[in-house]
C-alpha cells in the first residue's frame, strides 16, 4: 500500500544530472551575466532584447515583441513603458491599424542598443567557446531539436 509519503516515494535520480536543470542552470548563469553587464547601460535583458529586436525589425507591435522576448504581453507592455519613458524608442499614442502601436528606436535608443550589444556578444561569445568549435553547429542543432520537441 502506498500512502505518498515522501518516504515511500522511488528514489529518482538526482535532478542536478538531469537535461532540463542542466539547461536552466545555463540560461540562469547568462540572464546573471547579462544583468550584470547590461546595469552598466541602464538596461534589463528584457529592454535591451526589445531593442534587439527592434533594430532589426522596426515596427514590431507588443505581442510580437512579447513573442521575441519571451515575456507575457502584459510585462512587454511595462518594458516599452520603461524604454519609451527612457527616450529609447517611440510608439504613436494611436494608430489606424486596430490596436497595435509599433515601436520605433529613437537616435538614444540605437546609441544605448549599439554600447550595450558588445557587452553581451561579448558574453555570448565566451559561452560559445565553452564549446569546442568542431561541436557548436551540432550543439545549436540539438538545442534546436529539443526546443522544436516540447513545443508540440
Amino acid at each position: 500500500m502506498h500512502d505518498g509519503t515522501l518516504a515511500n516515494r522511488p528514489r529518482t535520480d538526482d535532478v542536478t544530472e538531469r537535461m532540463g536543470y542542466r539547461l536552466k542552470r545555463a540560461a540562469a548563469a547568462l540572464r546573471s551575466a547579462m544583468d550584470s553587464a547590461l546595469r552598466e547601460y541602464s538596461l534589463t535583458v528584457p529592454q535591451y532584447a526589445c531593442l534587439e529586436l527592434l533594430d532589426q525589425r522596426p515596427g514590431l507591435s507588443n505581442a510580437e515583441l512579447a513573442r521575441g522576448t519571451f515575456v507575457t504581453r502584459q510585462s512587454m507592455n511595462v518594458v516599452l513603458r520603461g524604454l519609451q519613458d527612457s527616450g529609447l524608442l517611440t510608439r504613436p499614442a494611436t494608430t489606424d491599424h486596430g490596436r497595435a502601436l509599433p515601436a520605433h528606436l529613437t537616435d538614444e535608443g540605437h546609441r544605448r542598443l549599439a554600447a550595450a550589444r558588445a557587452a553581451v556578444y561579448a558574453i555570448d561569445q565566451r559561452m560559445a567557446d565553452a564549446v569546442p568549435a568542431q561541436r557548436r553547429a551540432e550543439f545549436l542543432a540539438d538545442l534546436d531539436r529539443m526546443a522544436a520537441a516540447l513545443d508540440r
